[in-house]
């Protein structure tokens, strides 16, 4: 993506940062006190959203390797001051393997949330005070809890408007199941974005909205197009589940990836948290 910085690859996947991360990362640290010759204060605020960030890269990685297994590759990660973007070369097959990849990110923060579980009551029950280390496990916790419902709420194309959509699919057309979640996700928007405005006063939450709105125009318009060029998609028809990741040559050929602005030649699918 353009104006981005790789940092790594994890699991054969590229991470990126993208300029306008870097500059958020930048506005915290002097929102909380580095200009103001208080650098405590900013590092430990740098630290928490650099591991908050670090728990939406294994969300976004979560819907990467369970694409792995159904022969769809990613291109690479990137992350933005709103979230994070995993960048699928295409679409999975079945509507039960795009339900799968769209579960897949939360379920990964719920494992998280889980495993910080105990930590938080061992530092908790210690007879020597909890201090930082306490709060940050308890944030952090908070933080993957409040990705699963943020990301659940049916606001496609995030998570939980691809899980309607797969769900739809299941018995409509993918071009109906589209129009359909894609509906339904800038209504979710409109309601996000008027929460964030009015009542939490945020504008991180009124810009997602915004994105929310304009990417579930365009993944309709999308759908209609490939739908008016190769015709209706087939229903799903029952199919047994991959024992094992795909073999080389089962991602898609480029000639199959939907295209996006960066690439120069269409539209990429993106999963976002």
């Amino acid at each position: 993506m353009r104006w981005s910085l790789s940092v790594g690859r994890v699991s054969g996947i590229r991470v990126e940062l993208h300029a306008t991360f870097l500059l958020f990362i930048g506005w915290i640290a002097a929102e909380r006190g580095l200009l103001a010759g208080r650098p405590g204060p900013a590092l430990a605020a740098v630290t928490l959203m650099l591991l908050v960030f670090a728990c939406v890269v294994l969300h976004e990685l979560g819907h990467a390797l369970v694409a792995r297994r159904f022969g769809v590759a990613t291109r690479d990660i990137v992350l933005l001051p709103i979230g994070g973007v995993a960048r699928l070369e295409r679409l999975p097959d079945r509507p039960r393997q795009e339900l799968l990849v769209a579960l897949a990110g939360p379920a990964v923060n719920l494992a998280v949330a889980a495993l910080l579980v105990p930590l938080v009551a061992l530092v908790r029950a210690s007879a020597a005070p909890a201090g930082p280390l306490g709060d940050l496990l308890e944030t952090l916790l908070a933080v993957n809890l409040a990705l699963v419902a943020f990301n659940l709420i049916p606001a496609f194309p995030m998570d939980g408007g691809r899980v309607l959509r797969a769900l739809l699919a299941l018995r409509l057309s993918h071009v109906r199941a589209t129009r359909i979640a894609s509906f339904v996700g800038q209504g979710a928007a409109l309601v996000l974005g008027a929460a964030g405005a009015l009542a939490l006063r945020s504008w991180v939450l009124g810009l997602a909205a915004l994105f929310v709105f304009v990417a579930a125009g365009e993944e309709r318009a999308l759908a209609q197009a490939r739908g008016a060029s190769v015709g209706p998609r087939p229903l799903e028809e029952p199919a047994p589940l991959p024992s094992g990741p795909p073999g080389p040559g089962s991602h898609a050929p480029a000639g199959d990836a939907t295209a996006t602005p960066e690439s120069g030649g269409g539209r990429r699918q993106a999963v976002g948290s």
